[in-house]
């Protein structure tokens, strides 16, 4: 089943590619929003029957290219399988939200069931270069996204711009992936019997070495500060379902690397270098916090709050390395709040990329300053858009709270000082998001350019759809989060067990 939840978008993706050109542009949209419900539905039936106690599972294996070590090996655990149903979610919230896409439709979809699939691949790849694979092959898929549906030329150059940094991230992971494979013995990629084996306990320098290739590289896609730098260009001009996807999706991939390869597969280096992994986290808190709350373009500050939001994820896995000062629950809740917090992240962020969409699709500039007075006008996306602000700003009843809260309980103990100064970018992002709320929705009523004799229209049902779904099962964690937290938490324990020993 789980091969079948990877591949089925590309195989619709090919018979798409191949149906004749008289196939309507409604039809292939449609086509798309199919797949994606029945990939949610797919992933509802994995976790019904997902064990949490039961370590990694659906698991399947085959040969790919065994005189290399490498295999074709996939599975699930409590830090996959939640990422995994976020990217089902975020992808059909996106189906929906496209039915207003009328530029050349059925490539637009194609590229978007492409990603799907090479998204889905990455969270359940259990060999280094599998995961490898669906990691270059995420940066092929978003390039065309945001240079053929993004803003004109800018686009292109930042599209372009995303690619290099993006790549040469890339290339530095699979030079650390070579130094763990010529490090086992017997050669491997496969990651199960590479965490068992921990080839690199006691190699000094070589294991740091491999693990600051591996960092960069995760670094790169998460992004860290100072690895940032092509995020905020490629997010502004993407068009909205590209940056939701972006930041929804592709950013946990770099995230999602940590906790899954360089944590377990580099226990001994992970736990010396905790410190500077912290601060790293904590920099990217505090820097993303001040840049965003500098920002006038709406889009722009929403893509440094993922910086800072990204920023408490490496807070929390840095924590965790830490033995010091901290026990087996300290590391695990750490490790539990990191996950929590990726979903958390792709939920709300995503939702407010869309709604940023809804914005830029009635006046056609994200420039705060252009508008105000919007409540007045667009009351339900005024709601809406407050809503995920606040959700966004970590406002307890939300899931960012109960991420945020267990990031900073399990990373108290052994980083206060750090932990302390993260805190700091809870209230600068309450700020941001409070300033952004009363520039554009209350005062006067303003609009840009033409709109201002005309009016502007609120939210349609194919926009208000997959935001106020986003921003519900935000809420439904944060009330009651125990469904997703017991699916997680044991795996958290196993992890921080395999980066103590």
């Amino acid at each position: 089943m789980l091969s079948v939840l990877v591949f089925l978008p590309l195989l619709v993706c090919a018979a798409l590619a191949l149906l004749p050109r008289g196939l309507g542009d409604r039809a292939c949209a449609w086509i798309w929003i199919s797949t994606a419900a029945l990939e949610l539905a797919l992933v509802v039936v994995l976790w019904s029957g997902f064990d949490a106690g039961g370590g990694m599972q659906y698991e399947q294996r085959a040969r790919w290219i065994p005189s290399a070590g490498v295999g074709y090996h996939v599975g699930v655990d409590g830090l996959s399988l939640p990422l995994v149903a976020l990217t089902c979610l975020l992808f059909l919230a996106v189906a929906v939200y496209s039915l207003r896409e009328y530029r050349r439709v059925r490539s637009y979809v194609c590229l978007f069931l492409f990603l799907q699939t090479v998204s889905t691949g990455l969270f359940v790849a259990l060999d280094l270069i599998l995961f490898f694979v669906f990691f270059d092959l995420s940066i092929v898929g978003m390039f065309f996204v945001i240079a053929g549906w993004g803003h004109g030329e800018r686009a292109r150059a930042a599209a372009l711009q995303f690619f290099l940094y993006t790549f040469v991230g890339s290339l530095a992971l699979l030079l650390g992936f070579i130094g763990l494979y010529l490090a086992a013995e017997p050669h491997t990629f496969d990651i199960a019997d590479l965490a068992r084996a921990d080839p690199l306990a006691g190699s000094g320098p070589y294991a740091g070495l491999v693990l600051l290739a591996i960092g960069v590289g995760l670094a790169i896609k998460t992004p860290t500060v100072p690895f940032h730098t092509w995020l905020p260009p490629a997010h502004t001009d993407a068009p909205a379902a590209g940056s939701a996807i972006l930041a929804g999706i592709l950013l946990k991939m770099g995230a999602y690397g940590f906790v899954r390869i360089a944590m377990p597969l580099l226990p001994g280096s992970w736990r010396e270098y905790a410190l500077v992994i912290v601060v790293v986290g904590v920099v990217s808190v505090v820097y993303g916090a001040l840049v965003a709350l500098a920002q006038t373009d709406f889009k722009r500050m929403i893509a440094y709050t993922s910086v800072t939001h990204m920023g408490y994820v490496i807070l929390a896995v840095g924590a965790a390395g830490t033995l010091a000062g901290t026990d087996l629950q300290a590391r695990s809740l750490a490790v539990t709040g990191a996950v929590t917090q990726m979903v958390s992240h792709g939920l709300i962020t995503g939702a407010l990329f869309l709604l940023s969409g809804v914005l830029y699709d009635r006046g056609h500039t994200y420039a705060m300053d252009a508008y105000s007075g919007l409540a007045a006008h667009t009351p339900r996306f005024a709601a809406v858009t407050a809503v995920a602000a606040f959700a966004g700003l970590g406002l307890p009843g939300f899931s960012g709270f109960i991420a945020e809260f267990q990031i900073f309980t399990g990373s108290l103990a052994s980083r206060t000082t750090a932990t302390a100064i993260a805190l700091t970018g809870i209230v600068i992002t309450a700020a941001l998001f409070l300033t952004a709320l009363r520039r554009m929705f209350l005062g006067a009523p303003r609009l840009p350019g033409a709109l201002a004799s005309g009016g502007v229209a609120d939210l349609r049902r194919h926009e208000a759809l997959p935001t106020v779904a986003l921003l519900a099962l935000a809420l439904v964690i944060g009330v009651l989060p125990r469904w997703l937290l017991d699916v997680i938490e044991p795996a958290g324990r196993a992890l921080a067990r395999l980066v103590a020993r």
